[in-house]
Order: C-alpha cells, then structure tokens, then sequence
C-alpha cells in the first residue's frame, strides 16, 4: 500500500551538497538527512543522493496530485494507515496508468517457456558421519580427515554397518538415528554437501570424505524422489500475479521518466529511465 521510489542518478560527487529544487519547490535539507535513513550506502554522499532522488520523484508525484486536483483517502492495510501523501502518490499511480490484465494465451505462453520454474524440487533422503573438525586446528584437522578415510574404507567393505559407525564416530545430532538425516532438498545444506549428496545414486557412499566448514563427512544417499513439473492450473494464479506486476513495473518506470523529463528539477542530474515500486 506505501509508495516508496527510487531513480537512476547521475550524482553529483562534491562532498558538500547543493540545494535542490524541482519546478521552483526547494527540498529542504534537513528533510533529505531524515529520509538517508531509509537509503543506506558505503559512503555517506551517495546515501544523501539517494535520498535527494527518492525526495525529488516523490515532489514530483504531489505536484501532479495537486495539478490533478485529487483528495487524500488513505487506505488501511494490516493496522496501518497511509499518509495523505501516500495516498495521494497512490492515487496519481493508479489514475494515470493503465495495467492490462494478462490473458490466459499469455500467462500459458509463459509457462511453456519457463516449466523448469514450476517444478518441485527434488527430495533426497540421506545419511552422514561427521568427524567434526575446525580447519584453523590443522593437528586435529588432519587427524579428523584420517579417522573418516579410515571409517570410509571399513564401510565399503562392510556397508551393514553404517549406523553402527555413525553412532559411534559422528558428532551430529543425527547419530542417535544412524546418521540418518531424514529429506533434504536442495538449499538446506552446505554448497559442498549438496554437491556430494546429488552425485550419488540411491544406496552409494560418497567416494572420499567430503569436505565441509564442519569438518569431513561420509554421505550415504538413501533414496532419491524426482521433482515433478506442476500443472498450469496449479500456477496460473502465480503466474498472472507476476506477469501483471512486471507490466506495472514497467509502465510506471515509463511514467516517471516523462515526469522527470517535463520538470524543471535543479541541484540533482536525474538521468536514464526512473524506477519506483509500489507495495
């Protein structure tokens, strides 16, 4: 429901601001070291310019409200109440662009182009042995990666015995379950784990102990089940939601930009497409 801006700058540098303006209208300075809260940056001048613009395009939104003649009706959305101002830059977005509604052929155009995003992912069932281990302790380092090679090598001639071992050699949780970790899917453990488990095939051990922040682990992939691609309908909601927001997105950019480029703005050089969201 907030209304919150940004545009593309070509700041100026100098250390020291400058006053700023647009159409005769003067933002005080004090009101941009308010709103730096809200841009925060490596350096304390960009910050400020960040804040000049997001000031300047939201000047320029109140000065069209007020050539509109519109009235403030702010709205209430999860206890909170909008601004006038709020409701009046609201109020200008949605009188002065049109958002067309994504039709079906479009919305399944997309799906067709982009199936891999409406899988799910792939779910893997996995056990470990961790022989935990800091590597800025090279002494117990190294020792940790010796008892994992020397474990590995009992499993592969014995594999029966893999929760025997990890209730005795691993220091994670999972030991008292035999290592086993229950489902994993893609994003829940270490880059260097995941890369491991998705290699294997369902009943493999990892070929070497597999190198984590944590220490080494031996990684058994019990049982693998494949994503599937979801139905159209069970996205088409999703889909029509961002393909209408992206058309949004890009009309009011459009908007903006003809605002920028119409109005007398001084002490600030507000060049290429602007930007601005709506929430």
């Amino acid at each position: 429901m907030s209304l919150s801006i940004s545009v593309n700058v070509a700041g100026n540098s100098k250390s020291r601001p400058v006053d700023i303006s647009v159409n005769g209208v003067s933002i005080a300075r004090d009101v941009i070291v308010r709103e730096i809260q809200h841009h925060p940056a490596e350096r304390p001048a960009a910050a400020w310019f960040e804040a000049a613009r997001a000031l300047v395009v939201r000047e320029l939104l109140l000065q069209r409200a007020a050539a509109l003649e519109l009235t403030p009706e702010p709205l209430t959305e999860d206890g909170r109440r909008e601004t006038d101002n709020e409701a009046l830059m609201r109020a200008v977005i949605e009188r002065e662009i049109a958002v067309p509604e994504p039709d079906e052929a479009t919305c399944r155009r997309y799906y067709d182009n982009n199936k891999a995003r409406f899988r799910s992912p792939d779910i893997y069932e996995a056990s470990h042995i961790l022989f935990a281990a800091l590597p800025a302790d090279q002494a117990a380092y190294a020792q940790a990666l010796a008892i994992a090679e020397g474990v590995l090598a009992a499993l592969i001639e014995r594999p029966e015995s893999f929760a025997t071992m990890a209730r005795a050699y691993s220091r994670c949780s999972s030991a008292a379950h035999g290592g086993n970790l229950g489902q994993i899917t893609t994003g829940q453990t270490t880059p260097e784990f995941e890369r491991a488990l998705v290699a294997l095939e369902p009943g493999q051990l990892c070929e070497a102990p597999v190198e984590t922040r944590y220490g080494f682990h031996i990684i058994r992939l019990e049982r693998k089940h494949d994503g599937e691609t979801l139905p159209y309908e069970a996205v088409a909601g999703r889909i029509a939601d961002y393909l209408r927001d992206s058309v949004a997105h890009r009309a009011q950019a459009q908007y903006i930009a003809r605002l920028v480029s119409a109005a007398r703005i001084e002490g600030i050089e507000l060049a290429g497409a602007a930007e601005h969201y709506v929430n």
